[in-house]
């Protein structure tokens, strides 16, 4: 099993294609033993990806301390140092794009190109929904909570109107919240990585990123809303922004997401 000891902590990774280097970086709760991942994108097809589970989460370790989003940037640096990465690009979606900031302002020379997916700044930029509300929620009750948010089309009229398609997203979620939740300190780790997005905020410091960034996301996405993205886009001198037809993971509901995603990463097009 591909696992390396780095800084404090175990980390589970895993590196598949093959092309130009890329460092995925998951969100809130994500585990790759979830499927599909990135490595079932069409992104898998043009890139050597690098993906891993953060600390906390999936089978990587789950220390009972406090984790700052300074920690996930730095043990994504001691990971590259390790798998002897000297700079690739990164893409990080949702919480992973908050670690992607930290990460980019902390190792500049390590980025060679930013993907910042569905994610926030904080601060004066706003920031991203507070998932850790909705932990007082029974499990079928947050699961429902969070498809709403995650797409702000599926109000009560759609979900009326749809119940079957309602109905099996839940159990999806419901089935991947479940992988690995009897593993030790799984809910140690879960509340550990909820609790280090409370304080996220880059705003002020987000004009200091050189290099070329690529903010996208969903016109209908409740959890990293577009204003966010636009006041990053305001924030950053070489970024481009674009919006899809989708909510948070807009990269599943609209095919033009990844392909978009996999020009930048190129280098083409960037003054789309």
């Amino acid at each position: 099993m591909p696992f390396i000891s780095v800084r404090d902590i175990s980390l589970y990774y895993q590196i598949k294609g093959s092309g130009p280097k890329l460092l995925y970086i998951n969100g809130t709760g994500a585990d790759l033993r979830n499927k599909p991942n990135i490595f079932d994108s069409v992104l898998a097809e043009h890139f050597t990806i690098l993906a891993f589970d953060q600390r906390g989460l999936g089978q990587s370790g789950k220390p009972d301390y406090p984790y700052s989003l300074q920690d996930y940037a730095d043990d994504i640096a001691a990971l590259l140092v390790a798998l002897e990465w000297s700079s690739c690009s990164v893409m990080g979606v949702s919480f992973g794009g908050m670690v992607a900031q930290h990460f980019a302002l902390s190792y500049p020379q390590r980025v060679q190109r930013l993907v910042l997916a569905c994610t926030s700044s904080g601060g004066e930029g706003g920031g991203s929904f507070a998932m850790h509300s909705l932990d007082a929620l029974p499990p079928y009750e947050r699961a429902k909570r969070f498809l709403e948010l995650s797409d702000t089309r599926r109000d009560l009229s759609w979900q009326l109107s749809h119940t079957d398609t309602f109905q099996r997203l839940i159990d999806y979620q419901l089935a991947t919240k479940a992988i690995g939740e009897k593993e030790p300190n799984h809910e140690i780790g879960r509340q550990r990585q909820l609790a280090a997005r409370i304080g996220h905020d880059t705003y002020q410091r987000l004009p200091q990123l050189n290099m070329p960034v690529l903010i996208c996301g969903g016109r209908f996405d409740g959890i990293a809303p577009v204003a966010n993205l636009h006041a990053m886009h305001q924030q950053i001198p070489q970024s481009h922004l674009q919006l899809f037809s989708g909510g948070h993971l807009f990269y599943l509901q609209d095919r033009r997401a990844f392909k978009r995603i996999s020009r930048f990463l190129m280098g083409e097009h960037d003054g789309e």
